[in-house]
């Protein structure tokens, strides 16, 4: 085959055997393959002219459907479905040709004519592929472009985990496949998972590019292809660039073949897509004023008819199923490979090739004119055969024996480990940081079941968010073992930095989006790959923000992990306002599919610890919990915020109501008595300052409570929860919060202290109608002593007396000019 393709990296001791190469399909196979992507274009683009056309708006908004980006796909996954695929294998499609995938399920029997016709609308076929909310097995979420692509890297590397660990059974590796959209190379996370790959020597990974060379707002830029092989090059993949098809290569072939050759390697993309566009008489006028007269490639373009000119001009590599087959069947190794697909965007529709197609529609008058094209007849448009040259029998059977669907299901399942009991260190002075390290440490010097699947990643900050006893003892995660070169050189440190296959921590780079990432795939790996793993992952709390794209993602696919983030807030005070976080209290409580806690001491972040590692193995069964109102019983990711400020801490057995409170959100540090005039909500590092506080209002105003909050996420989600409860009719619906605030009068104040964004907690006065000061931090930090810091933000002991005086104005308090 005629295709330009680098060769692979040099074979390596990490790779596994050549791939025996599958058969080549027979000539009777790629007609049956020729006609099963016609039809796969056909549903695709008739399931999106349904919803926009046919099915009724009730609200008149444009349901779109991206019929052209759609259709530059129908072939590559044709014959990646229909031939290539194994079961083990997963894809990432790219989010525009979410109607392909669908219409390709539907032929399997693995997708209803019902969510197909109800595409884009309420409970149909999705927009954008999800593994949540489609019904018919997708692998990947896609969306936010060029998520999925990282993706599909991560997840090799997550199975790499599973298999040097043992924990994959029989099953094989599987090949992690992302379908790309070329513009999708324009996000930057690509790039930085391209690098990390390199670092962990990814294997098993394919990312097919559909270049087509147009973007959302244009055509892109000319010679993009040899930038894109260069990086990938530069980063030890095999580059595989199929531009030319079959009837190319034949017409090349040819006398004057080389001259037309030629003529399309150096046609500007721009004019390309318009000579696309306009079809074969423009061809004919363009190939003839530039190569006319010169006999040979005059000839060869006068054979052929305007049907025939346009249809050899558009055959490019991406959309000829026999090419295909044979760039992907040749692939015998396990190294990382980049198809370059050159295609045509909108392909095999009249709206091929122009630059405005990217959201376009057919009209129904175009549609009428792919109906009789395609030989559909009407009221048949969602019969699987109805058009196809091929008897329907012979088609199902063919469906029956393809390798992809064979093997049963292909959502694993693994069950839940059990989690030990987990007590809180001695120490009687310590930060949250450095008790979870010392909780985590006591893990890794069990043997338990958890600790041999808890996998522990940073982006480069492992010893500074206090995973380095974790990683001492158990080790780092690569291919082939690499010792400590200062431990063999018997110079002193205080880490062991030890590589092997069998290490349980994953070092990555600075980059927080691939830390995430890396999160989601290992907390699929239950799902995806048959072995549950428990995926901590540490970084500092305000680089939460740049990740928080990929953090967003690993929800939406409800990918299963627990989220370290310290220090926080401005309580990292000589750090300044570039380490200083304030928004991140209010991303844990609006991220959907992940809990929030903020405990204030280690024997609270132990309970809290011991639920998190229950709580990522829920599978979303079982009856809910009126207790709470919260959906615990589904599960979810965990995030705590921690501090470095170490705390003295209290001497005390906690009870199991206290215990339930924790969980649940709050508990009483100070209960509140009858005539309570004043209480202060606090959560977190700023805890000793509104103990100190409490006292000296205690001494001027009657039965003053102290709550400690250690989620104001998990207390919001119960209030709202029990809220809605009540409004379908469940009228004792109580949540955790409001039986916390019941007993309080209604002249009480509540004061809330939190070193984040005040808005985190000041919703409590709404729960039951109390007057309320809401204290925080609104503006980017200083640098300074807490002490500066505290009352320059108005979050130290003075402040919280002020604002409980200003919301129990009543009699002053003898210690406000004192404090």
């Amino acid at each position: 085959m005629d295709r330009h393709t680098s060769p692979p990296p040099a074979p390596s001791v990490l790779s596994a055997p050549l791939r025996p190469r599958p058969a080549p399909p027979s000539a009777a196979d790629l007609a049956i393959l020729a006609e099963l992507e016609r039809k796969v274009l056909w549903l695709a683009s008739w399931t999106i002219h349904n919803a926009n056309h046919l099915r009724p708006s009730t609200d008149g908004l444009k349901v779109g459907g991206h019929q052209a980006s759609s259709a530059s796909l129908a072939a590559i996954m044709s014959a990646l479905y229909f031939h290539v695929l194994r079961p083990e294998d997963r894809v990432a499609v790219k989010p525009h040709a979410s109607p392909i995938f669908h219409a390709i399920q539907y032929l399997f029997g693995r997708q209803t004519r019902e969510r197909l016709e109800h595409f884009r609308g309420f409970k149909g076929a999705q927009s954008y592929p999800s593994r949540t909310k489609d019904a018919d097995d997708v692998d990947f979420s896609t969306g936010s472009v060029g998520l999925g692509v990282a993706q599909t890297l991560f997840a090799s590397l997550a199975q790499d985990y599973v298999h040097a660990h043992g924990l994959a059974g029989d099953r094989p590796k599987g090949r992690m496949i992302a379908l790309v959209g070329d513009a999708e190379l324009d996000e930057g996370n690509v790039f930085e998972a391209l690098l990390e790959g390199w670092k962990h020597e990814v294997r098993n990974t394919w990312w097919i590019i559909d270049y087509n060379r147009q973007s959302l707002d244009g055509v892109v830029r000319e010679g993009l292809y040899e930038r894109f092989t260069g990086i990938f090059e530069a980063m030890g993949w095999q580059v595989v660039v199929l531009k030319y098809g079959t009837l190319q290569q034949a017409a090349f072939a040819e006398p004057g073949g080389a001259a037309l050759k030629s003529w399309i390697d150096t046609c500007p993309n721009a004019e390309y897509s318009a000579l696309t566009f306009q079809g074969g008489a423009a061809w004919r006028k363009r190939l003839m004023d530039d190569l006319g007269d010169q006999g040979e490639v005059s000839a060869l373009i006068a054979r052929r008819s305007d049907a025939e000119l346009s249809a050899l001009m558009t055959n490019l590599g991406g959309h000829d199923i026999a090419a295909l087959i044979a760039a992907f069947d040749a692939i015998d190794h396990d190294r990382p490979v980049a198809f370059l697909c050159y295609t045509v965007k909108g392909f095999g529709l009249p709206l091929a090739g122009h630059k405005d197609n990217h959201a376009g529609l057919m009209t129904p008058a175009q549609m009428e004119a792919l109906r009789a094209a395609m030989g559909v007849g009407e009221g048949r448009e969602w019969e699987p055969f109805e058009g196809l040259k091929r008897p329907a029998g012979e088609l199902a059977a063919f469906l029956d024996r393809v390798p992809f669907a064979q093997g049963g299901p292909r959502r694993f399942t693994d069950p839940a480990l059990a989690v030990p009991a987990l007590a809180p260190p001695p120490n009687p002075v310590i930060s949250t940081q450095a008790g979870f390290g010392l909780i985590l440490q006591d893990l890794a010097k069990g043997e338990s079941p958890l600790s041999d699947r808890i996998v522990t990643t940073s982006p480069d900050v492992t010893v500074s968010t206090n995973l380095g006893p974790w990683v001492n003892r158990r080790g780092l995660f690569a291919h082939a073992a690499l010792a400590d070169v200062f431990k063999r050189e018997r110079i002193p440190s205080t880490f062991a930095w030890e590589f092997s296959p069998k290490g349980q921590h994953v070092e990555l780079g600075i980059a927080e989006m691939n830390l995430f990432l890396t999160l989601s795939a290992f907390g699929l790996s239950h799902s995806l790959f048959g072995a549950r793993l428990v995926p901590v992952g540490t970084l500092y709390d305000p680089f939460i923000c740049r990740g928080l794209d990929a953090l967003n993602y690993a929800c939406y696919q409800d990918a299963r992990f627990i989220l370290v983030a310290t220090p926080s807030g401005i309580t990292l005070a000589p750090e300044g306002g570039a380490h200083q976080s304030i928004s991140t209290p209010l991303i844990g409580m609006a991220q959907d599919g992940l809990a929030a806690f903020e405990p204030a001491f280690v024997d609270e972040l132990a309970v809290l610890m011991e639920f998190a590692f229950d709580y990522v193995q829920r599978d979303g069964e079982g009856a809910g919990d009126e207790r709470n109102w919260l959906r615990d019983e589904t599960g979810g990711s965990i995030y705590f915020r921690l501090s470095t400020r170490p705390l003295e801490q209290p001497k005390r057995v906690l009870t199991e109501a206290q215990k339930r409170g924790i969980v649940d959100g709050a508990y009483w540090l100070r209960e509140p008595g009858p005539n309570c005039e004043v209480v202060v909500a606090v959560q977190g590092a700023v805890t000793p300052e509104a103990i100190a506080a409490v006292a000296l209002i205690a001494e001027d105003r009657r039965d003053v409570g102290l709550l400690a909050v250690t989620s104001a996420d998990r207390l919001n989600a119960g209030w709202t929860a029990a809220a809605r409860a009540r409004e379908r009719g469940f009228a004792g619906a109580t949540s955790h919060v409001e039986r916390l605030l019941e007993p309080l009068p209604r002249h009480c104040g509540i004061v809330s202290v939190i070193d984040g964004h005040p808005a985190t907690l000041g919703w409590l006065g709404a729960v039951a109608g109390h007057r309320l000061r809401a204290l925080g931090v609104e503006h980017f930090g200083q640098t300074g002593t807490l002490a500066d810091l505290y009352a320059h933000y108005g979050l130290d002991t003075a402040a919280i007396v002020a604002a409980a005086q200003a919301i129990s104005p009543g009699r002053p308090l003898r210690h406000l000019k004192a404090v």
